[in-house]
């Protein structure tokens, strides 16, 4: 490992603190280096607050950062939003050096830093530890690219894919600690959506309840797809301290759905918590980005399957995972993985 990657290493794991924290915008990183020794390290603040660049240099004195190099995540953005356009915040302050990881997906942004930037002789480097930075920022780039949040799909079930157990047992298959990794999960996302039907099946609360989550992540916005409407005075999602970011759709297409969300409520990524039934329906229409499964050591039997819907018709349009994580939680066993889109014809969409 080179100091340029050593160094974006650092930047990465800044930006991981930002994850679930500033959407619509990406969560990034960046450290500020000069003559081998850090000045100071930073990451995107909620929305209306620092991009990872200008946090970073809000940490130095004056003039400190004159002649040192940044690295940075995601490259720099080159346009006012919000905040003022980070290039020119790196130019005022003398950075002489601007390492970044990976292109900008936004079409106002990307590609554009390294000529405003080299034109007054700031040295560009990109490409540094690329994979690792696109993936900090895979939900942004969905985004910007379809329109939709990143969609991650969270289920429980047995070793015989069975999601529930006999009446009188509980509802719980996992054991507490999956539990906790679950509320953890729910403090990365902007969004946990479920179905009409497990609404009225299980009261959900849908709340980040985990000490290891800020706290100005409990009350994430709640959605909720029916075909059939719901009583909202029954429920708790309706009368809790959150009821304002509970949000109901009726008979609306998933993908409008997800777009409406994106668009209307600057959502980036979405856990999708729900039966087999929704599951199936967001699989079948390629709306699944990622998978999370815990898998309980119990054979249930049954008819409520993990995973419904009209399902893979032949081995080649079975879903493949890559960048697969498994490993035991308790007496459980969590397997993560994003889904390949590799050989899978892409659906024409309007």
């Amino acid at each position: 490992m080179n100091d340029d990657e050593k160094w974006m290493q650092v930047a990465l794991k800044e930006g991981c603190k930002a994850v679930g924290l500033c959407s619509p915008n990406p969560p990034v990183g960046a450290v500020l280096v000069k003559d081998g020794v850090e000045l100071s390290r930073g990451h995107t603040q909620e929305v209306g607050g620092n991009h990872a660049e200008r946090e970073v240099l809000s940490r130095v004195a004056e003039g400190e950062a004159r002649g040192a190099t940044i690295y940075v995540t995601l490259e720099p953005c080159s346009t006012q939003g919000r905040t003022g356009a980070c290039v020119n915040y790196l130019m005022e302050a003398g950075v002489s050096r601007v390492v970044y990881g990976v292109k900008d997906p936004n079409p106002d942004h990307g590609g554009r830093a390294d000529g405003i930037l080299g034109k007054v002789g700031v040295e560009v480097c990109s490409g540094v530890c690329e994979e690792e930075c696109a993936q900090l920022v895979r939900a942004f780039t969905m985004v910007q690219n379809e329109g939709r949040p990143w969609v991650i799909a969270k289920s429980a079930m047995s070793l015989d894919g069975r999601i529930t157990r006999r009446p009188g047992e509980g509802q719980w298959l996992t054991g507490e600690e999956a539990r906790e990794g679950v509320q953890e999960l729910r403090g990365e996302v902007d969004a946990i959506l479920t179905s009409g039907e497990t609404l009225r099946q299980d009261d959900p609360a849908l709340t980040v309840r985990s000490e290891a989550v800020c706290e100005s992540k409990k009350g994430v916005l709640r959605v909720v797809v029916t075909r059939e409407g719901v009583n909202e005075s029954d429920y708790q999602l309706f009368k809790d301290e959150f009821r304002e970011k509970t949000v109901v759709f009726e008979k609306v297409e998933l993908y409008d759905v997800l777009r409406t969300l994106a668009r209307d409520h600057g959502v980036n990524t979405v856990l999708l918590e729900a039966g087999g039934s929704l599951l199936g329906e967001f699989s079948d229409q390629a709306l699944i980005d990622e998978w999370i499964i815990y898998l309980a050591p119990l054979v249930c039997g049954g008819p409520k399957v993990g995973l419904a819907g009209d399902g893979a018709g032949s081995l080649e349009e079975r879903i493949s995972l890559e960048k697969v994580m498994v490993k035991q939680v308790g007496g459980d066993l969590c397997a993560r993985g994003v889904v390949s889109r590799e050989g899978r014809r892409a659906l024409e969409r309007s």
